[in-house]
This record gives structure tokens, C-alpha cells and sequence, in this order.
């Protein structure tokens, strides 16, 4: 495979795992970058065709089979007893067209007040050729990861519900190969997620409504290392919020949602030449430490610190229970990823089945993540 993959392998090795989200090709100094680095960030890419096209927002929009993703508290609402859903998006294949990410989910309603769940997701970047100098035979490895989720959610009332997931991770990105002098190795970690979510009837000019709130902290276990020299990474702890508001029009629902992320990790502090810490904080700490200092640990202060939320909105318009249109917009500051993009996409439903895609326009010119497409869908059984 091409030159560029070998980098992007390198840098998912070394912590930086740009080739998920497509931040920069460029290597950047660990002296000046802003961007937050974690690893296993496959678990932080949208797996479904609906948040997809509406701008990655997940985490008060109704209830589906995908929710474990985004707020695992809205299973215990889905309106189905039982559904499975496949998803599939090829991930940037402007620069390989072997890569892509692939996810499992189902749902099953133990009774009315509890669901339980299960998941999986599989990310690979294609083929990748390997070499121990530039006149050996190459040889070829297919770096991937997977996650396997068990989801459990529960009613209190008729309006809240509390959720949680477990995950299993397995992150290989090297094969064992020597990145300077180091030998690599497959990455495994535990994680959890908790969440909640809230829904009531509401009026909106004269109308019938519904309003909503969700809010999910995901991603919560142990680093990943990837070498045997000790030195590991953060899991991406994610602080999701979000609000949905619906408005009823006879045969048809208009929705509107936004979400709010931050990362709930050490942001990187400025070092002197010689590597010491001039300002921010060390990051070297234990996971717990690691949440609840990600609030006041920015170099820049609280102004950098808003800079480390990013924003999405989105829009879904459903007519008849039938045919849905949806957009919506991601944003993410420059200085923290600089991920923009307009979404757009459709379903429809027939009985039982379900078939959603999601399309990607994005902001910046060549950018990697620009026409990403996906799939998704869905068997429900009542």
C-alpha cells in the first residue's frame, strides 16, 4: 500500500492514531500541538447511517437499536421488542480504499422496564506493506481493531432511564514490527460507559412535542499500551450532552438536536526543548485523575479549555413512520482536530426492515474525511 498508510500506522503506534478522524498528515511537534491524543479512537467514530447524517448527534434523539453507541440509558425506550442492525462506512477512502468500519447491534426487551444489548465494531486500515529495509520483499498486514459491547438499560418511570455498556477492546496496529527500536505489540482494554435520559410531552406553538435530554460519559478503563517499553495511552473518555426537541405535524415529526463532547482526558501540556513542563499540567496520571483534571488542565485556561468542546447539531424530518430526510453540522475548533463538515442523508422503512445512508461534505478543501459515506440496516421485530 501507499507510502501515506505506513505513516498513518506509525502515528496510530506512536499515540497520535490520526488516520481515524483524518486531523493532519503532517508531523507535528509535541512541544506546540494542541490536539488531544488518545488511543483506540475507532470508538469514537460514528458507526451509523442516522447520527451520520445529522451531524453526529446521539444523545438525546429517539430511541433505536444503534443507542447503545451514543446513550445506552435509550434502549430501555425503543419502540421495537427486538432489533438487529448491520452498518457499514468505507473510512477514508480518498486515501485507501481498503479501509473501513463495520458495526453489529442488537437490542432484546426483557420486559418493560429492561433492555439489554450487544455490540461490535471492526475497524481495519486495509493491507499495509512491511519491510525491514528498503530491499527486502515486503510483506503485507492488515492493521485492525475491534470492540465488543454488552449493553443493559433501565426504566425508572415512564421518563428516565439509566444505561450502562461494558466493552472489550482490542487494538492491533503493527503485527509486532520495530518502530524505533521498539517492539509493538496488540493493544487490550476494559471500558465502561454510564448514561441517562429523560423525555416528556411539550408544546410547541399549539403543537404536540416532545422534548428530551441525554447525557453519556463513555470510554471509562484502563490506557492501551502498544509497545513493551511501559509508555501508554488514555482511552478516549468521552463527556457527551445533548437535547432533542420534536415537533408533531400530523403525519409527520420534525426534530431538532444538539450535542456537546469533550474529552475527558490530559490535554498536552507546552514543554521546553529538553521536554520539561513550562506550562499545563503532567499528564502522566491515573485514570480518575485524568477525568475530573481534564476540566482545568488546558495550557491556555478556561479559554482553551472551551476549545476542547465540539458541537454538532441535526436535523430529521420523518414522514408517515416511513421516509426520513436528515442533516446536520460537526464542529470542531482548529486548534483541538479542526474536524468540520456539513451531513446529509435519508431512510425509509418498510414493515419491518429499515435501510438509512448518510453522506459527508467537508469543510476544508482535500480533506480526507470529505464524501464519507454510510450504511445501515435494520431488522425490527415487534
Amino acid at each position: 500500500m501507499s507510502f501515506v498508510k505506513v505513516q498513518v500506522m506509525e502515528r496510530c503506534i506512536s499515540g497520535i492514531a490520526c488516520v481515524l478522524f483524518s486531523l493532519s498528515i503532517q508531523a507535528q511537534s509535541v512541544t506546540t500541538t494542541k490536539r488531544i491524543d488518545t488511543g483506540a479512537d475507532f470508538l469514537l467514530i460514528a458507526p451509523d447511517a442516522r447520527s451520520g447524517a445529522m451531524g453526529e448527534v446521539g444523545a438525546a434523539t429517539s430511541p433505536d437499536v444503534n443507542s447503545a453507541h451514543w446513550n445506552p440509558a435509550k434502549l430501555a425506550f425503543t419502540p421495537d421488542s427486538c432489533s438487529v442492525a448491520l452498518s457499514y462506512s468505507p473510512w477514508l477512502h480518498n486515501l485507501a480504499s481498503d479501509m473501513y468500519l463495520a458495526y453489529m447491534s442488537a437490542h432484546y426487551r426483557i420486559d418493560n422496564r429492561n433492555t439489554a444489548g450487544l455490540s461490535f465494531r471492526y475497524f481495519t486500515a486495509g493491507d499495509i506493506e512491511l519491510r525491514e529495509g528498503p530491499d527486502d520483499v515486503p510483506g503485507t498486514f492488515t492493521p485492525n481493531e475491534f470492540a465488543i459491547d454488552g449493553s443493559f438499560a433501565r426504566k425508572f418511570g415512564e421518563r428516565f432511564s439509566l444505561g450502562s455498556n461494558i466493552r472489550f477492546v482490542y487494538s492491533n496496529l503493527s503485527n509486532g514490527v520495530l518502530l524505533q527500536g521498539q517492539r509493538t505489540d496488540a493493544g487490550t482494554a476494559l471500558a465502561a460507559d454510564v448514561s441517562a435520559y429523560y423525555h416528556q410531552p411539550a408544546n410547541f406553538w399549539g403543537r404536540d412535542g416532545r422534548i428530551a435530554f441525554g447525557a453519556s460519559i463513555t470510554n471509562i478503563g484502563n490506557k492501551i499500551g502498544y509497545s513493551g517499553n511501559g509508555e501508554k495511552l488514555f482511552l478516549p473518555t468521552n463527556l457527551r450532552l445533548g437535547t432533542a426537541a420534536t415537533l408533531f405535524d400530523g403525519p409527520g415529526e420534525f426534530t431538532f438536536a444538539l450535542d456537546l463532547n469533550k474529552l475527558l482526558v490530559p490535554s498536552p501540556p507546552v514543554r521546553d526543548p529538553d521536554g520539561n513542563i513550562i506550562q499545563g499540567s503532567d499528564p502522566d496520571k491515573s485514570v480518575p485523575a485524568a477525568i475530573f483534571g481534564s476540566f482545568a488542565d488546558a495550557p491556555g485556561g478556561f479559554s482553551e479549555e472551551l476549545k476542547e468542546i465540539a458541537w454538532s447539531v441535526g436535523m430529521e424530518y420523518i414522514y408517515d413512520k416511513q421516509f426520513a430526510l436528515r442533516t446536520g453540522y460537526f464542529y470542531e475548533n482548529p486548534d483541538k482536530g479542526d474536524r468540520r463538515y456539513l451531513t446529509l442523508g435519508g431512510g425509509v422503512r418498510y414493515r419491518r426492515f429499515n435501510l438509512d445512508f448518510s453522506y459527508l461534505i467537508a469543510s476544508q478543501q482535500r480533506s480526507p474525511l470529505a464524501n464519507t459515506l454510510r450504511f445501515t440496516f435494520t431488522y425490527n421485530i415487534k
